[in-house]
């Protein structure tokens, strides 16, 4: 009987495991385990069979995260600044408008700090103020005689200030082997406030409206990263999307509320708008034998 499970048991493996032969040993303790299970008096312990789905030594590990690129118990600490500047001839590749005379800007500063709570991984806070400032003196929409629209807006002003809070976590693999070249993947909560100064000339009256916002976001946001020195990491990520809602409320010239909106949207897509160029430090305790 012990010789039939035997066989029994060594067929089995050797379907489920092909290439992996078992020793004559281990299958005669399989067997061995099995006959105990069945005598009369034996253990819960004893009749458990322990069946695994693969071997551990035949497991398949990537080894994705065995490069180091950034080292347990560093502090990141950087900056990404954007500045933009807007005019008539951005318009250009608009055909339909006319006689436009616009000009603006836009600057953001996202100053921000994390620490490697192990190798490759970090949380972090960031801070955001962003500004956008621009005028539109004239802007005509011909449409061409067939369709009969001639729009003209004669003169708007927008100004617009937001600062922003929010924490992070980023994860980085590294490319080669001396751990220079690097990617990351970044999960990021922020809340942001800010508000809206509009301006427009209706007739020969000057209008005015303000508006205070609020927005919530849960992005991602994947980039690449090279040390350009031991300590100094250049970085090139890009906004692929999330979760994001947002509260508006507007007022009038007299500060009374005329109108508010809520809305919330979840979408993934590479922004152009939201590619962010950045420079950061690295600090380690060097009298921990530095980064080794």
């Amino acid at each position: 009987m012990k010789s039939a499970l035997y066989h029994i048991l060594l067929l089995l493996s050797l379907l489920a495991f092909p290439g992996a032969a078992r020793s004559a040993s281990s299958a005669g303790e399989a067997a061995d385990s099995v006959a105990a299970a069945g005598a009369p008096g034996a253990s819960a312990s004893e009749m458990r069979v322990r069946k695994r789905f693969l071997p551990t030594s035949r497991r398949f590990d990537r080894e994705i995260n065995k490069g180091r690129f950034v080292y347990k118990g560093e502090t990141m600490m950087g900056l990404t600044v954007s500045y933009g500047t807007l005019s008539s001839e951005d318009a250009d590749m608009f055909p339909v408008f006319e006689n436009i005379n616009l000009k603006g800007s836009v600057t953001t500063i996202n100053p921000f700090v994390g620490y490697f709570y192990r190798n490759n991984n970090c949380f972090g806070v960031r801070f955001g103020y962003s500004h956008l400032s621009g005028t539109l003196d004239t802007f005509d929409v011909n449409l061409g005689e067939s369709n009969d629209l001639d729009l003209d807006v004669p003169w708007l002003d927008l100004s617009s200030e937001r600062f922003s809070f929010g924490v992070f976590h980023r994860s980085y693999i590294a490319l080669d082997e001396k751990g220079r070249f690097g990617l990351f993947a970044e999960m990021e909560l922020s809340f942001a406030t800010g508000e809206n100064n509009f301006s427009y000339k209706s007739g020969e009256d000057f209008k005015f409206t303000n508006s205070e916002n609020m927005t919530v976001k849960v992005w991602f946001n994947p980039g690449v990263a090279v040390y350009a020195f031991p300590n100094v990491c250049a970085t090139l990520s890009f906004g692929l999307g999330g979760f994001k809602y947002a509260s508006t409320r507007q007022f009038d010239e007299q500060g009374a509320q005329v109108g508010s909106r809520r809305y919330s949207k979840m979408n993934f897509r590479l922004n152009l708008a939201d590619i962010r160029f950045g420079m950061t430090v690295h600090l380690w305790n060097k009298k921990k034998g530095g980064r080794g």
